[in-house]
């Protein structure tokens, strides 16, 4: 038999004695002979009387006789009480073999095409091939079906990702909303349930608004603050109307910022607070962030800010890149045309919107050493109607319970100097860290200099009025940026001493200001997550250069500025120092830092656990300059102790600054990698605390 046929597709109905006559000639009393004559007759003769010699469709005897219709092989008619012959059972056999795979394959046909989601009622456990074969069919569609449930989610993903603004996911069509959506891409673990549904004192609400309006809405003013203020009014008078989704949203989750921000740990009131906030605020979230209104964005804003201030619960990687995606289908990224432009109010509104985005996602990409969300090039939003407003005193307004504003009335608006400067790290970051890495850049010095200097005139123009605290934190952004900038990369491999000094300098300043910050009782601004992770940065590249030209910077000694090309930017100028009623040399200095980098690394580690693993791969990194650092100390002290033991005439003249060196075998090897040494940026961007 070939190959693929079967004896149930083709039976084999022929057989050489059948063990009954038919009808006809058995009520004749006609024997059964075999179908070949005796070899005693020749062939040409036949027995007589005609045998039946079991022929199908009709015997012999039958179709000389005429009666071919009455044969039992003709019309099936068997008799009484006896089986018809061995090709009779094949037959029915045959029958019910065909009814059960014709049954077979509509089963599979329908189960693949989803009819039936339904269990086969046969137990597959009985040895019945058709039940078994069932069984696997159901097990095969349950696996396809299964696939193509998760096919279909995911291109729901891919089309979310491309059209945010579609109606198709409001809650009132289907359960796949787009605020589900977000949560469950960007949620690292679930947030506990909320423990009431009452609204907080009055006096707390009002006092963490007032943080709110005074440290962090100067930066991201994605709403008017009237609104909030309004709406804070609302909520605590009996017999108002109803209030939206949107503003519980927005109300909650300012609550929930306002106090996360004045958290100190892990375990205190403020941190507490701003989880049940955050909680109370979820159920709104499907209205919330439905698609296609500036709600939207504001809501995802400040989803965003939250998750700065708890990497535990919420990815902030992930919520800045859906809040720019849903900027980008909004068409904010681009102004309308000028026939579409009502007036300038609103035109203002939706660009300190965008720039608002702006401003978090270039913060975001670059501490996670990540691309933007959006290029420049696709950005095409002015700055005049912005820029024009900020030289508008900000109208002040008492908060509902009848106190002054915490902040006071400056004519200068943070947020536009704080997107001023996103925008000049924006150009040089994209130049040095998102083009290819295996394309030099030219002159990369006169390209890194011209940026430093542009800072540079940005810091010149910041106003005096600033607050205090405001001033402070846009000081800190800024010698970042210089380190940042200055730090070796891919397409600017090579640095000068003069680099290495400028890094070593700012570096010192950043850290010194940060240690005060994270010690300081409060918070004076809206510092996060992220500046915990700038802290370990800006350590680990005082630790590089440090490795590179240890002796060059601990001996004090003048380094010249490396010589430029006419018509090229001349290298900024050495940083003053601030620490200079502090005393010590530079040597000092060094640990000094170097310690304080540990202090504010534990201090943040208090608040958020996976800087605890990140202070321990810093100590790991720096251990053998600290212990260089402490060797050159004692043979300072042990140089000086002798030259106090000689007589006075006798004692060498030496300078403050000079040192001998510790021979070369004692030094380090520099690392190969500075910017994130033995760190997985992806689990930092998790939250999940493994290093």
């Amino acid at each position: 038999m070939p190959r693929g046929s079967s004896f149930s597709d083709n039976p084999l109905l022929r057989v050489s004695r059948p063990v009954s006559a038919c009808s006809r000639c058995r009520g004749a009393k006609v024997k059964v002979i075999h179908l070949s004559p005796p070899p005693f007759l020749p062939p040409y003769v036949s027995l007589t009387p005609e045998k039946c010699d079991g022929k199908l469709p009709a015997c012999t005897a039958c179709e000389k006789a005429g009666r071919e219709s009455e044969c039992s092989a003709a019309n099936d008619q068997f008799a009484r009480g006896k089986e018809r012959s061995y090709v009779a059972a094949l037959e029915l056999r045959v029958e019910k073999l065909e009814r059960r795979l014709a049954y077979a394959r509509s089963r599979k046909a329908s189960v693949a095409m989803h009819d039936s989601d339904s269990a086969p009622s046969v137990d597959p456990s009985r040895k019945d091939s058709l039940a078994v074969i069932r069984a696997a069919i159901h097990r095969k569609a349950a696996r396809k079906r299964e696939n193509s449930d998760v096919n279909a989610l995911v291109s729901d993903f891919g089309y979310l990702s491309v059209n945010a603004t579609t109606r198709d996911f409001e809650p009132s069509v289907t359960n796949m909303t787009f605020a589900r959506l977000v949560l469950a891409a960007s949620t690292n673990s679930p947030l506990p349930e909320p423990k009431t549904t009452e609204l907080p004192p009055k006096q707390e609400a009002y006092d963490i608004v007032r943080f709110y309006l005074a440290n962090i809405y100067p930066f991201y003013p994605a709403f008017h603050e009237s609104h909030l203020l309004h709406l804070l009014d609302e909520v605590y008078q009996e017999g108002t109307r109803q209030t939206r989704s949107s503003d519980h949203w927005l109300l909650f989750m300012v609550l929930a910022i306002g106090s996360t921000a004045q958290s100190r740990s892990m375990e205190d009131k403020h941190y507490s607070d701003g989880l049940e906030f955050v909680a109370r605020a979820l159920p709104h979230a499907d209205r919330a962030l439905m698609p296609g209104y500036v709600t939207q964005l504001q809501a995802l804003l400040l989803l965003t800010q939250y998750s700065m201030l708890d990497p535990a619960h919420f990815d902030s990687w992930h919520l800045i890149g859906f809040t720019c995606r849903a900027v980008v289908d909004l068409g904010y990224h681009q102004d309308p045309p000028d026939t579409q432009t009502s007036d300038k109010t609103t035109l203002e509104a939706r660009r300190r919107t965008f720039y608002c985005v702006y401003a978090l996602d270039r913060a975001i990409s670059m501490v996670h050493a990540r691309a933007f969300s959006f290029t420049d090039d696709a950005v095409s939003v002015g700055n005049d109607v912005v820029e024009e407003a900020s030289t508008i005193a900000r109208r002040t307004r008492p908060l509902p319970n009848g106190s002054a504003p915490a902040y006071a009335p400056t004519s200068t608006d943070p947020s536009i100097y704080l997107s001023r400067l996103r925008r000049l790290q924006s150009a040089w970051y994209q130049i040095l860290f998102q083009c290819d890495p295996t394309d030099p850049l030219p002159n990369s010095s006169s390209f890194i200099w011209d940026n430093c200097l542009k800072m540079r005139k940005w810091s010149d123009e910041l106003p005096i009025g600033l607050p205090v605290a405001i001033r402070e934190m846009l000081d800190l952004e800024l010698r970042y940026s210089y380190v940042y900038c200055i730090a070796p990369c891919s397409r600017a491999p090579h640095i000068t001493n003069y680099d290495r000094v400028l890094i070593f300098e700012h570096a010192i300043a950043y850290v010194d200001r940060i240690y005060e910050v994270a010690h300081a009782p409060t918070n004076g601004a809206f510092y996060t997550y992220h500046d915990a992770l700038r802290a370990y940065f800006m350590g680990s590249q005082f630790v590089a250069v440090l490795h590179d030209a240890a002796d060059t910077l601990l001996s004090g000694t003048i380094v010249s500025p490396p010589p430029t090309a006419p018509g090229d930017v001349p290298p900024p100028s050495l940083p003053d120092r601030f620490d200079r009623a502090t005393s010590g040399d530079n040597l000092d200095r060094s640990l000094r830092t170097l310690e304080r980098v540990g202090l504010t690394l534990k201090k943040y580690g208090e608040r958020w656990e996976i800087i605890q693993a990140l202070m321990g791969t810093f100590e790991m990194i720096s251990a053998k300059v600290m212990e260089d650092l402490h060797a050159r100390r004692r043979l300072r002290e042990e140089q000086q102790n002798m030259q106090q033991a000689l007589p006075t005439s006798q004692q060498p003249i030496s300078h403050p600054q000079q040192r001998t060196p510790l021979p070369q075998q004692q030094m380090a090897p520099p690392p190969q990698e500075v910017r994130w040494v033995d760190v997985d940026v992806a689990q930092m961007i998790k939250g999940n605390g493994q290093i």
